[in-house]
């Protein structure tokens, strides 16, 4: 077979798994939930702009901790409604693909509250004025680490055995999910487009993890966190994934606020998460979280995703 044949082969086939992958990430993502209905559009009728002043009745508060939309819809709405239930405010939970969308929609000011990325907060939080509230304290530590993991059963050891391989990405600005595996190789001076064959994007960190233990990728890199949880909950998932490599620590994702929700509701929702693992049920939510309790951020422990941000941006 002729090199071009080859690489055309090899081109179809990797279309091919992405398919099988979208399949099912979409599947995992949605299942066969009897609650869905069709929607007829033809019968609508206006409804009222939604209030963007920042302190309307409702509390609207964005997850991009980059877990699947139903893992979201389970793991944080008890811990969204103790937090309505503290700030006397009813909570809107808002989901989006991205952590762009998310930037965005903090920056104009339709949405109050989000639990962020590192990456993110990093590249555009002084930017967009948001304001750090709290972040949670997991094992003691307020810091956390990229995995990159390949199947259980592979030969793979380290990532320069990965080129030339389907690798899964989970967010444009994720910090683990992109930004240090694209470092990684940068000091390498490599690209991903070029050192794997393929590079797809699965949203979400457990959608890599289930990606990588079907075999549907060769490689990923997932938040450590993520992986700990399912690890500790769910380890017929993560015992055919295989971790091979740990990045340095970061700043763990925090709670941040809009610049446009007034201070004395940004008050209210950190003294509310600040508080929550001395309240009984608070605690318990937390608890089914691995979370420990919420403390203070601090913007310095960031840094090292801005050290990254500004060598990749200067060519480094």
């Amino acid at each position: 077979m002729s090199s071009a044949a080859a690489k055309v082969v090899k081109r179809r086939l990797a279309g091919g798994w992405l398919a099988l992958l979208l399949t099912l990430l979409a599947a995992a993502g949605c299942g066969s939930d009897p609650a869905y209905t069709t929607v007829d559009f033809k019968n609508t009728k206006p409804v009222p702009r939604p209030d963007t002043s920042g302190d309307g009745a409702v509390l609207r508060v964005a997850v991009g901790s980059m877990i699947s939309p139903r893992a979201t819809m389970i793991y944080y709405q008890q811990i969204l409604a103790y937090l309505g239930q503290k700030v006397g405010r009813p909570v809107d939970l808002v989901q989006k693909k991205t952590y762009a969308e998310i930037n965005h929609l903090l920056d104009t000011g339709e949405i109050d509250v989000a639990f962020i990325c590192s990456g993110p907060f990093a590249a555009g939080g002084r930017r967009l004025g948001l304001h750090l509230l709290a972040a949670p304290q997991v094992q003691g530590e307020t810091f956390y680490r990229a995995y990159l993991i390949v199947n259980a059963a592979s030969a793979y050891r380290s990532l320069e055995d990965l080129q030339g391989r389907i690798f899964a990405f989970t967010d444009p600005d994720s910090n683990t999910g992109r930004l240090v595996p694209t470092y990684w190789l940068a000091e390498k001076n490599r690209r991903p487009e070029e050192f794997f064959s393929e590079v797809v994007y699965t949203q979400a960190h457990d959608n890599s993890i289930l990606a990588v233990a079907k075999g549907l990728v060769d490689g990923a890199t997932v938040d450590g966190l993520v992986w700990d949880y399912y690890q500790a909950t769910e380890p017929q998932l993560t015992s055919r994934t295989r971790i091979i490599r740990k990045s340095q620590a970061f700043g763990i994702p925090p709670v941040v606020a809009s610049r446009h929700l007034s201070p004395e509701s940004r008050q209210a929702v950190q003294e509310a998460l600040l508080s929550m693992h001395q309240n009984p049920q608070g605690r318990a939510i937390l608890a089914e979280l691995r979370i420990e309790r919420f403390v203070q951020a601090r913007d310095e422990w960031y840094q090292p995703v801005r050290r990254i941000l500004a060598k990749q941006a200067g060519g480094g």
